[in-house]
C-alpha cells in the first residue's frame, strides 16, 4: 500500500486575514518587479503632477538608491500620509474605470514601494510650506516640516531590503541601469515637452549624466522629431517618415523608418496608446504586417507610433504594470496601423535611406595606418557654377556606338530626349554608363546615382504583378477531395474567425465536425499545397500575433520569384534608352528604392561628399 502523500492533511485549513504588511508586499511583487519598475512608477507620477523637468538619480543599478525630483504641483502636508495608503489616488474618483487620462490611477505604487524599501517623500506646493514623510517596511513616520523648492522629491533606498529573496533575482548593476535608461527614454518619447535627466551616482558625489533630454519647442511633430533625434540618433530622424492619419475615431501619429533603414531585431519599435508606452502583440503584429512586403523575415522595421482614441475604447486596467492594453475594436486599431504605414511608404516613392550612401562613402575611404604619412591640404580651384555645369552638360553629344556595343564600361555622356527638361533635374538623373553589365551610373543635379539594374527591375515587375493580383483577385483551385485537418475546438474557432480573409487569398475552409476543418480550395499559384501544414502554420501565427500573413507570404514569395526570373538579368548590356526608361519608371513606382527583401536598389552620392573623398573641400 503506498504511503500517504505528505501534501494531504486531514486537518481542516484555516482561513486567515493577511495583515497590511503582507498585503503590501504581495502587491509590490506585481507592481515593482525590478528597479526599473520603481523608476517607471515614480516618473509617471511626476508627469501626472504636471512636471516640466524631471531629474532621476540612481546608485548601483537602482538597488541602493532611486531619487526622482520634479517641479510638479506637489502634495499638501496633510495629504502625505494618505498618499502612502493603498488605493489612494488623485487621478480618478472610482466612478468610471475606463475614463483614464493619466499614467497612474491604481494608487498602489507608493505604498508598494514603502513596503519593500525605505521611502521618503519631500514635497512643497507653490505658496505653501514644505513637508516630508518616511516609511520603512510599512512603519510610517509622522509628517515633519522640510525646506525645498516647489515640487516633489521621492527617495527610495535599499530596494527589496524587506523582501531579501527578491534581491537574488536582480541582474547586474549594469543591466539594471540599462533597463532604467530604457524606461526613461520611452517616457521621454511620450512627453517631448518635458525635460529628463538621468544621473548615476554610484560611489557618491554628483555622479555622471547617463541621459539628458531637454524640453523641446515647436509644434508636436517638430518636438517629437527633435526628441527622437536625441534618443534614436540622426540616422533614424533623417530616414523616418511622418505618420499622421485618422479613421473611425482613432488617430495614428509618429514616425516610421524607410524599409532600407531596418534593424536586426525589434529594439527600435516603440508603441504608445493614449500616451502610455505599451508592449502589445496586436500592435507589433500590425507593424510587421505593414512592412511585410518590404523586409525579409530576419529584418525588423523601426518606428515610434502613437495611437490616440477615446479612453472608453481601450482598457488599460489589464495588468498592474499597465504595459498591456485591450482594445474594444482591435481590428480597427490594427487596420489603421497597416493602412497608415503603407500609405506613408507609398508616398515615399523611390526614396532610400541615407545610411546607404554613408556606408558607401565609408567603403570608399581608405583605412588610415600608422605608416601613412599625414596628407597636406590640397587646394583646388572653385567648382564651376550650376549654370555653367548645366550648359556644358547639355552641349555634350551622345556616343554613336550606344551602350550595347561598348567593349567595356562606357563613360561617354548619354543624352536622350527627356520629357521633363534637363536630365539633371530628374530625381534619379540621366544614365551616363553601365559598369560590369549590372550597375547603371547616372548623373543627378547635385551628385550621382548607382543603380543595381537587376534589383531595381525585379521590384518594378513585382509591383506590377501585385497590382494585377489586386485587380483580378487570387485564383483558387478546388480540391477534388477536400482535405480534413483535425485540430482542437479552440483552434477551429480561432481559424474560422479569419476564414473570410483567407478566402480572399484563395484558401477556402469550413468547419468539419467539432474538432476539424475542411480545406476545399487553395491558391492556384501555389500549386500542390500541404494543407495541414499551412493550417497549422496559420494557427501558430494567430496565437503569437493575433493575425496571420502565412498565405499572403507564400503567394507573394511566388510573385517575387516570378519577378526575379522576368527581370533584367545581371550581365546584360543595356541601351541608353533602356537605362533611362528604367530610371523614369523607378521614379514613378512606389517602393522602388528597395528590392523585394528590403535591400537598396540604388545608392545616391552627393557631389560635396564625392569632392571630400578627393580632398576638394
Amino acid at each position: 500500500m503506498p504511503a500517504q502523500s505528505p501534501n494531504i492533511d486531514d486537518s481542516r485549513p484555516v482561513i486567515r486575514q493577511l495583515d497590511d504588511a503582507a498585503i503590501n508586499r504581495i502587491a509590490a511583487g506585481e507592481v515593482v518587479e525590478r528597479p526599473a519598475s520603481a523608476v517607471k512608477e515614480l516618473v509617471e507620477n511626476a508627469i501626472d503632477a504636471g512636471a516640466r523637468r524631471i531629474d532621476v538619480s540612481i546608485a548601483d543599478g537602482g538597488k541602493t538608491l532611486i531619487r526622482v525630483a520634479d517641479d510638479g504641483c506637489g502634495i499638501m502636508p496633510d495629504d502625505l500620509p494618505l498618499a502612502l495608503s493603498r488605493h489612494a489616488t488623485s487621478k480618478i474618483d472610482g466612478t468610471d474605470l475606463l475614463d483614464i487620462h493619466t499614467f497612474g490611477f491604481r494608487g498602489e505604487a507608493l505604498p508598494s514601494l514603502g513596503a519593500v524599501g525605505r521611502l521618503t517623500i519631500t514635497s512643497r506646493v507653490r505658496g505653501e510650506a514644505g513637508a516630508t514623510i518616511s516609511v520603512s517596511g510599512n512603519d510610517m513616520s509622522p509628517v515633519r516640516p522640510a525646506a525645498g523648492a516647489f515640487g516633489t522629491v521621492v527617495e527610495l533606498r535599499d530596494l527589496f531590503y524587506a523582501t531579501p529573496a527578491r534581491l537574488k533575482f536582480m541582474r547586474t548593476d549594469r543591466s539594471e541601469s540599462q533597463a532604467i535608461g530604457d524606461v526613461i527614454k520611452r517616457l521621454a518619447m511620450a512627453e517631448p515637452f518635458v525635460g529628463f535627466t538621468l544621473h548615476d551616482v554610484s560611489g557618491g558625489g554628483e555622479g555622471r549624466v547617463t541621459f539628458r533630454a531637454d524640453a523641446e519647442n515647436g509644434d508636436l511633430f517638430d518636438a517629437l522629431h527633435g526628441r527622437l533625434r536625441r534618443i534614436l540618433g540622426n540616422d533614424f530622424a533623417e530616414n523616418a517618415l511622418l505618420i499622421d492619419t485618422e479613421r473611425d475615431g482613432i488617430t495614428l501619429t509618429g514616425y516610421a523608418a524607410l524599409p532600407t533603414y531596418s534593424r536586426g531585431s525589434s529594439v527600435a519599435q516603440f508603441m504608445f496608446v493614449n500616451g502610455r508606452p505599451v508592449r502589445d502583440k496586436l500592435l507589433i503584429g500590425a507593424l510587421r504586417a505593414a512592412y511585410f512586403d518590404f523586409l525579409s523575415r530576419d529584418r525588423h522595421p523601426a518606428a515610434v507610433l502613437f495611437l490616440e482614441c477615446d479612453p472608453h475604447r481601450v482598457d488599460v486596467n489589464v495588468h498592474p504594470a499597465k504595459s498591456e492594453v485591450r482594445f474594444r475594436e482591435p481590428a480597427a486599431a490594427r487596420g489603421l496601423i497597416v493602412s497608415g504605414l503603407r500609405h506613408a511608404l507609398t508616398n515615399a516613392g523611390h526614396r532610400a535611406s541615407t545610411t546607404v550612401a554613408d556606408a558607401t562613402l565609408d567603403a570608399f575611404r581608405p583605412e588610415a595606418t600608422q605608416h601613412t604619412p599625414p596628407v597636406a591640404p590640397i587646394y583646388q580651384m572653385d567648382r564651376p557654377s550650376l549654370g555653367a555645369r548645366t550648359t556644358a552638360y547639355q552641349m555634350q553629344t551622345p556616343s554613336p556606338m550606344g551602350f550595347a556595343e561598348a567593349p567595356s564600361a562606357r563613360v561617354e555622356p548619354v543624352i536622350d530626349d527627356v520629357e521633363a527638361g534637363p536630365a539633371t533635374h530628374l530625381p534619379l538623373g540621366a544614365a551616363r554608363a553601365q559598369v560590369h553589365e549590372n550597375y547603371i551610373v547616372a548623373q543627378t543635379e547635385d551628385g550621382m546615382v548607382i543603380v543595381d539594374q537587376h534589383a531595381a527591375h525585379e521590384r518594378l515587375v513585382y509591383e506590377k504583378l501585385k497590382n494585377q493580383m489586386a485587380e483580378n483577385g487570387v485564383a483558387a483551385q478546388a480540391l477534388l477531395i477536400p482535405e480534413i485537418v483535425e485540430i482542437s475546438e479552440g483552434d477551429v474557432a480561432l481559424i474560422m474567425g479569419v476564414a473570410d480573409d483567407l478566402a480572399k487569398l484563395g484558401l477556402v475552409i469550413e468547419p468539419f465536425g467539432t474538432g476539424a476543418v475542411a480545406v476545399r480550395e487553395t491558391p492556384a499559384i501555389l500549386g500542390t499545397v500541404d494543407a495541414k501544414g499551412m493550417i497549422l502554420d496559420i494557427l501558430d501565427e494567430l496565437a503569437d500575433l493575433g493575425q496571420s500573413q502565412n498565405v499572403q507570404a507564400r503567394i507573394e514569395a511566388i510573385l517575387s520569384r516570378v519577378a526575379c526570373h522576368g527581370s533584367i538579368r545581371s550581365g546584360r548590356r543595356m541601351q541608353a534608352e533602356e537605362m533611362n526608361a528604367l530610371l523614369r519608371e523607378m521614379e514613378a513606382t512606389p517602393h522602388s528604392g528597395q528590392c523585394n527583401h528590403g535591400r537598396p536598389t540604388y545608392v545616391e552620392l552627393k557631389l560635396a561628399d564625392i569632392e571630400r573623398l578627393f580632398g576638394r573641400t
